[in-house]
């Protein structure tokens, strides 16, 4: 049995797509929808494809929390994680998403982001560092060489045995982001292996503006400062350098050398707003809740 998972709000506008797609996959599971309170026809839609709704107050949302509570509603041994903007690339999503996991020690698997045909050339990038079209299993031995890159993970498009996941006690709580990193950091920390399976393909990419793009690296160094074990395993900066490089190398070879300002603006941005979620505990309240998307994090006690 599996069991799909996706938190949704307000998803009107994509989650037709993303059930109809899933009804037609060549493996059938089991779909839950965790709903903060939509405003439009999430819910309804939902329910008309035959989807388990649970419905918690916005408030309430937890990265982390809401999936753990999702997880334990569900009838699956392993359980798929989705967000609402995935869309299956195919009908066998499902399957090559799992395929990995007939091997005993690999717990986890995540699939490749293919850029959406309106992503523009630095968001086309980033997805094609992220997740390139060959496949690799990561374990403490990956440490070495490839960093804190061996503990990225992604909740867009996942797939985790339950009993493992349950093992490693679950998504860690009241966590502002990066619980999909923080699991798969704990999985590999306990002896497991992370797989990566590009044949498990979604259509997912943003445009995310300069702004948006400071306060996701702001909360990245919140979640960082808040796990500071990962940090001690693996150095995380030295990553951004080597990122903006193969980025305007990527540039270049696109024959788009007119982002390359942009591209290292942005940058700076990030390690800014990276570098202030490090030394969150010294900033006052009011200017943390100003910087941050998810201001309801701030509410919740530690």
């Amino acid at each position: 049995m599996i069991s799909i998972i996706i938190p949704t709000l307000n998803a009107e506008n994509h989650i037709r797509t993303l059930l109809s797609s899933l009804r037609k996959q060549t493996i059938p599971c089991e779909i839950i929808v965790i709903d903060s309170s939509s405003e439009d026809n999430t819910k309804k839609i939902a329910e008309s494809f035959g989807a388990k709704v649970i419905e918690i107050k916005r408030m309430d949302f937890d990265h982390g929390g809401t999936r753990n509570l999702a997880v334990n509603i569900s009838s699956g041994d392993i359980v798929i994680f989705l967000t609402q903007d995935a869309t299956p690339y195919n009908k066998f999503l499902i399957e090559n998403l799992i395929r990995p996991l007939n091997d005993p020690l690999i717990t986890a698997s995540f699939g490749r982001h293919i850029p959406r045909g309106d992503a523009k050339p630095i968001e086309k990038f980033t997805r094609i560092f992220n997740y390139p079209d060959t496949s690799f299993v990561k374990n403490m031995e990956s440490l070495e060489m490839m960093g804190i890159r061996t503990f990225f993970f992604s909740n867009v498009c996942s797939a985790i045995k339950k009993k493992e996941f349950r093992e490693v006690g679950g998504f860690p709580e009241k966590v502002i982001l990066n619980e999909d990193m923080v699991l798969a950091a704990k999985l590999i920390m306990k002896g497991y292996k992370v797989a990566y399976e590009p044949s498990a393909m979604v259509y997912h990419s943003h445009n995310p503006s300069l702004l948006k793009q400071f306060k996701r690296y702001f909360e990245i160094g919140v979640s960082l400062n808040r796990n500071r074990w990962i940090t001690e395993l693996v150095n995380a900066e030295g990553e951004g350098y080597e990122y903006l490089k193969a980025r305007i190398r990527f540039l270049l070879k696109e024959k788009k050398a007119r982002w390359i300002p942009y591209a290292c603006i942005e940058a700076a941005l990030r390690y800014t707003g990276y570098r202030l979620g490090l030394a969150e505990e010294k900033l006052p309240m009011a200017l943390k809740k100003r910087i941050s998307t998810h201001k309801n994090f701030w509410n919740q006690k530690k």
